[in-house]
């Protein structure tokens, strides 16, 4: 059986691997996009701290590893197209591969904003190795730095431009930081910590135009001038852009396989197509709580997706019950989450909030039911690993439940009670 995976990201690997166990005698193709070995993007702060250098951010650590396992490892190789009938995919260069089973782990890439000036130098997303390269070279102490986008991925990239101890503004079109993780009250604390920080966080402000300083007065290395919405320009040596990620879907276009906002798949991760499988950034599959199809961009989904399409790539049957949305940050020490349906859907609700101590809870419930659908915190650490237990298993809480209306910080208590259920 040929094997062939597009994507060396958490999903391509973890399907490898899985494949690689469950059919010894398999041929196994691992086809990545990039020159450098299969790492993780989530790993790439952490190199631009110092915490770790390039091999760190690998997925897999070991000398040979791929090829000890038999699995050929083709880096730098770009899919451009795919022809089912035929039974193969396309590269860039022209060549082509065959395939018995085919993975679509193509993950995603970095939305670039349409504004006037985002091709100049010095300004660079945060989603490669050689895009930390380019970052790492220019965010030296005491430079301005304008980071666009406070969503998850771009505070993740603020710790890490914060630590390199640079003049950092964050620019944020909504109105809060993390708006699709973070309500009012957990965003705005988010803010407030950030500026405790030294950070300068701008929320309800969009960049408007870039453009090469012309101020003879200006420092040399302030080779930017960032107009903003609101009237005000600042200087930048580095614009590091995080305006969210977009599926890759468009080497399938004439594929005839069926697109949304990835590519859709069922709870075996199949495609429309025969024989063809997605997972990872690019799949758009069963939501945990509201089961409709959505794409969740996070490790921990994609390494679960691969696993699963991996089982039925194999012969041997598994059925994906959904991925939770689950967001954790640390961000200059503050501890930040959401779980699941954070959001609620119209039902009871419980909060408790704590401003100047920066600690805040949200538990949602399913309407006016006792199963907890949702959850965000601030300033939690013990035993947040709860909160997406209570909502993963489901369970109802009974008389538990106007305990945690009346105190959402017993939610370790309900937890507890709903396992000996």
């Amino acid at each position: 059986m040929r094997h062939v995976i597009v994507g060396a990201g958490p999903a391509g690997v973890t399907a490898a691997e899985t494949i690689r166990e469950l059919d010894p005698g398999a041929t196994i193709t691992l086809v990545g996009d990039e020159p450098e070995p299969p790492y993780a993007r989530m790993a790439i702060p952490y190199l631009l701290t110092g915490k770790v250098g390039e091999e760190g951010t690998y997925l897999r650590k070991g000398p040979n590893h791929y090829e000890r396992l038999g699995i050929t490892l083709m880096p730098g190789r770009r899919m451009t197209g795919l022809e089912p009938k035929a039974r193969h995919i396309v590269l860039e260069n022209g060549e082509t591969l065959a395939y018995d089973r085919l993975l679509l782990a193509l993950g995603a890439r970095p939305i670039r904003p349409a504004i006037d000036g985002l091709g100049l130098p010095g300004i660079h997303t945060c989603w490669t190795l050689d895009d930390a390269r380019r970052i790492a070279a220019l965010a030296v102490p005491g430079s301005h730095v304008v980071l666009l986008g406070a969503g998850f991925v771009g505070t993740i990239v603020l710790e890490a431009l914060a630590l390199r101890q640079v003049s950092l503004t964050v620019v944020e079109m909504g109105d809060r930081m993390v708006p699709r993780m973070m309500d009012e009250v957990a965003g705005g604390m988010l803010k407030r910590w950030c500026e405790a920080k030294g950070v300068r966080v701008l929320t309800g402000t969009a960049i408007r135009r870039i453009a090469k300083a012309q101020s003879p007065a200006a420092e040399a290395r302030d080779a930017l001038v960032v107009e903003l919405s609101d009237g005000t320009s600042l200087p930048a040596h580095l614009v590091v852009v995080s305006a969210g990620v977009r599926s890759n879907t468009e080497a399938l276009e004439g594929s005839g396989i069926d697109l949304d906002k990835g590519i859709l798949v069922n709870d075996h991760m199949r495609t429309s197509l025969a024989h063809v499988y997605a997972a990872g950034d690019v799949a758009q599959g069963r939501d945990f709580i509201s089961g409709e199809a959505h794409v969740h961009a996070i490790q921990i989904t994609a390494a679960a997706h691969g696993r699963v399409a991996a089982h039925n790539m194999a012969g041997f049957d598994q059925t994906y019950h959904g991925s939770l949305n689950m967001n954790v940050l640390d961000t200059l020490g503050l501890i930040t989450c959401s779980f699941g349906a954070w959001q609620g859907n119209g039902g009871d609700c419980a909060r408790l909030t704590d401003e100047a101590g920066y600690r805040y809870l949200r538990l949602e419930f399913d309407g006016t039911s006792d199963v907890v659908i949702g959850a965000q915190a601030v300033g939690t650490t013990d035993h947040v690993g709860a909160l997406r237990g209570l909502i993963q298993s489901k369970r109802r809480l009974g008389a538990m439940k106007e305990k945690l209306l009346a105190d959402p910080a017993r939610f370790m208590t309900g937890f507890v009670q709903t396992l000996h259920r």
